[in-house]
């Protein structure tokens, strides 16, 4: 039952959807889809104590495909109205008349959509006013600029509510859909000493208010970490183990994701072609893609294209098991969708065993801990990997100061294989799930 506190009801989107399939199969489209979706959030942000912004958003959109044999269109809109749907699939239909053929293209199989719909309790909504998400964003930032003497500026602390709702459907039958909700809260401050200043900031996200951490907690983590970084170093280039702390060694999941990914493979334009059923990682990593998480930042029954989603075994013991597929790109390499139009759902990269963040500094005894990554230089065709990075010089095991203006590189190939260990603070922040990560050795260059 779709919650009134949307501007249409899910059958409403129901209808919507069905009428533009309907109506391009009366001109004459071989096979359709079409999505409907609307969505509204509110966002306040406070600084030094007073309301910096506060905006409202409110969106909907329709989108329609088409195919003509292996001839392919597609056209979107945000207007709700009988004209403009028919307008748009009119849109989707002529491009498609002028499109060139293509042996992969159409919509999925039959065989493989979805056809039952767990409620995986991804909808709650928070009923938060405006003054209450200012209260709370003053409190976040207050606790922030209380932690420490040392935080003498703010960038703001900003409190996120947002709920949509869609529905998908294509010509095969298939029609699902169901609402969702987001949540934020965030801080990020600036720290001075001796005339240098240091940024940092933190934040928490959930499908549920009653999952965030507490407003104050969120401002004293982001104190904590703006202060930490005061009075940092250079290093000089070395080779030492790396410690990539849980809040970016996600970005390493992200370029293997990128890199198993159907685009990418059948452009072959991976460093990872030709790897499956072969050792990737070292032997004791185990990748699990989860869609079917309660309250999962990314879970859902199916994906983008109606096809059923999985839980799928990526990586046992090292070894790459699975791809990331849409049907398109499955054609293309001669395999069938694995559920995953639209990319991968909450990816898991199990911990090796109990070791916490102290345990892995202990564990390295001697390296740099990564708590911040700087520039985009990654090259998913060689997995040559060249990134600025913030962090701490550790010694015995413990931080013994903080350092800056310095480069980490490595091949991807090389790191994975080289983890030593993955830690048991598991930090949910996104789709992708992991404590820090341990590797045995990176060129680190310093002054």
């Amino acid at each position: 039952m779709t919650p009134e506190r949307f501007a249409n009801s899910a059958e409403s989107l129901r209808r919507i959807a069905q009428d533009m399939l309907d109506y391009a199969r009366q001109q004459g489209a071989t096979s359709a889809s079409a999505e409907v979706s609307e969505g509204f959030g509110q966002a306040v942000t406070v600084r030094h104590g007073e309301v910096e912004t506060i905006e409202y958003n409110r969106d909907k959109g329709l989108g329609v495909t088409v195919y003509f044999g292996q001839q392919r269109g597609n056209a979107s809109t945000s207007d709700f109205s009988a004209q403009a749907v028919r307008d748009t699939v009119d849109a989707a239909l002529s491009i498609a008349r002028y499109t060139a053929k293509d042996d992969c293209s159409g919509l999925p199989e039959a065989d493989s959509l979805a056809s039952e719909f767990p409620d995986l309790d991804l909808y709650h909504p928070w009923d938060l006013s405006v003054e209450k998400a200012i209260e709370l964003a003053a409190e976040c930032e207050q606790a922030a600029l209380d932690a420490d003497p040392r935080i003498q500026n703010s960038e703001g602390a900003t409190v996120n509510v947002h709920e949509a709702q869609f529905v998908f459907a294509n010509s095969l039958g298939f029609i699902g859909g169901y609402p969702t909700s987001r949540h934020s809260v965030s801080c990020s401050v600036i720290a001075e000493q001796m005339d240098a200043m240091e940024r940092d900031y933190w934040y928490s996200v959930a499908r549920s208010a009653d999952d965030l951490l507490g407003a104050v907690a969120v401002g004293r983590i982001a104190a904590e970490r703006t202060v930490r970084r005061l009075g940092a170093r250079q290093i000089a280039t070395m080779q030492v183990p790396v410690l990539f702390e849980a809040s970016v060694a996600a970005s390493l999941l992200g370029h293997f994701v990128g890199a198993v990914s159907g685009g990418s493979l059948y452009r072959k334009s991976s460093f990872l072609l030709d790897q499956l059923d072969k050792p990737v990682f070292s032997s004791h990593i185990q990748i699990s893609d989860v869609p079917d998480i309660r309250r999962g930042l990314a879970s859902s029954p199916f994906d983008d294209e109606g096809v059923k989603t999985q839980h799928r075994n990526i990586v046992e013991d090292g070894v790459l098991r699975g791809y990331f597929l849409g049907s398109y790109s499955a054609r293309k390499l001669g395999l069938r969708s694995t559920g995953n139009s639209g990319g991968n759902h909450n990816l898991i990269l199990q911990p090796c065993g109990e070791l916490d963040l102290a345990g892995l500094l202990k564990t390295m005894h001697r390296g740099l801990l990564v708590t911040e990554l700087l520039g985009q230089g990654v090259n998913g065709i060689t997995g040559d990997y060249s990134r600025g990075a913030a962090g701490f010089w550790v010694e015995n095991g413990q931080i013994q100061y903080p350092v800056h203006e310095v480069t980490i590189a490595g091949n991807l190939k090389e790191m994975y294989r080289n983890i030593v260990a993955v830690g048991s603070d598991v930090l949910v922040q996104g789709s992708r799930q992991c404590g820090s990560i341990l590797l045995e050795g990176m060129t680190v260059a310093g002054s």
